[in-house]
């Protein structure tokens, strides 16, 4: 196999005070290693191939590991730089400035994350050509999925960070969520919102939506049950907050406020309660967002939905603007933050 290696146990988790982006956490690292012990008699040219592609991640992470890290201190043209720069710049800086003020390590860590993905669904594709069995694809897909939220993550802390009404201490641990993310290229948070996400969008596909009353109680009971406290605790006591109730709409339905809005004028015209679903594309003029199978997909209706909002902010026009992973990551937050707070006093 030359430079090549059968498994990849040699791509260890950092030890505590590492500042090197992680290529492969344990999970993702243990899985890997199945591939490979299943490709070894299947097909060892496939298993090289892979093998290959994992080792181009490890050469990728050494080489942008090599930059500062975020936690770095030290003076540089006699401006101090530290994390609390670091925090201070995230936290004050908007969108459009902080791009040329961020760390290199960030900018580059995040084409990292989109070549682990990539390489994650490459060997989805082998594993499934390969008759893999359907748990080993499952759990690479849930992987695949998880790096996906991870890149998003790091979308929804910067939406989240340019909100000027975010409470302050909010802001700090919202911002120092973001510079853990950046400096091993893995967010604790994931682990937590994913699941959840992933389970919604996966109802979503589900249930057949009513498009008259947009949202009823059998739609939110389905998302419901099942999930973690945190959604439940979420659901009833934001659903309440009109930006909430749009944004959750827009999930859901897979369609923009403007849609939505469309498709309740179009029944208010034609003097009906509701539509079917194959009547949807005729009144707006194009298909809903399409179904869970792909990542992709996911997250391109994430920044649809995140550049709609952003839009309707800046001119202040109707409907969310924010979308949904954007209120229930920032209401973890404020969990959290309420927390800390009781148990220090």
């Amino acid at each position: 196999m030359n430079e090549t290696h059968s498994t990849v146990d040699h791509l260890n988790t950092p030890d505590t005070g590492s500042t090197d982006i992680v290529v492969l956490n344990n999970q993702e690292r243990a899985l890997v290693n199945r591939v490979f012990e299943n490709l070894r008699v299947y097909s060892p040219e496939t298993m090289v191939g892979v093998a290959t592609r994992v080792m181009d991640l490890e050469r990728l992470s050494v080489s942008i590991s090599r930059y500062p890290s975020m936690y770095e201190q030290g003076v540089l043209a006699g401006q101090k730089r530290s994390s609390e720069t670091l925090i201070d710049t995230l936290c004050h800086y908007g969108d459009g400035e902080r791009l040329l003020t961020l760390p290199t390590k960030a900018i580059l860590g995040q084409g990292f994350l989109v070549a682990k993905f990539h390489a994650f669904s490459a060997i989805t594709k082998v594993a499934v050509n390969s008759f893999f069995s359907d748990e080993d694809i499952q759990e690479l897909r849930q992987a695949t999925l998880n790096i996906m939220f991870t890149l998003m993550a790091e979308d929804v802390y910067m939406s989240l960070l340019d909100d000027p009404n975010l409470r302050q201490e909010v802001r700090r641990a919202v911002a120092e969520s973001l510079a853990e993310l950046w400096e091993h290229r893995l967010d604790p948070n994931v682990l937590s919102v994913a699941p959840v996400l992933d389970a919604v969008w996966t109802v979503r596909d589900q249930i057949a939506p009513n498009f008259g009353t947009m949202i009823g109680t059998s739609e939110l009971l389905l998302l419901s049950i099942a999930l973690d406290d945190a959604w439940q605790k979420f659901i009833s006591s934001r659903l309440g907050d009109t930006d909430v109730a749009s944004s959750m709409e827009e999930f859901i339905f897979g369609l923009s406020h403007e849609d939505i809005s469309l498709i309740r004028s179009e029944l208010k015209n034609r003097k009906v309660s509701a539509i079917g679903r194959d009547e949807v594309p005729g009144i707006i003029g194009h298909q809903a967002t399409g179904s869970n199978e792909d990542p992709r997909v996911f997250y391109r209706a994430y920044t649809q939905r995140r550049n709609n909002a952003n839009a309707r902010k800046r001119l202040a026009a109707k409907g969310p603007w924010k979308t949904l992973e954007d209120h229930y990551m920032q209401f973890l937050f404020e969990q959290k933050f309420q927390k800390d707070k009781h148990g220090n006093t």
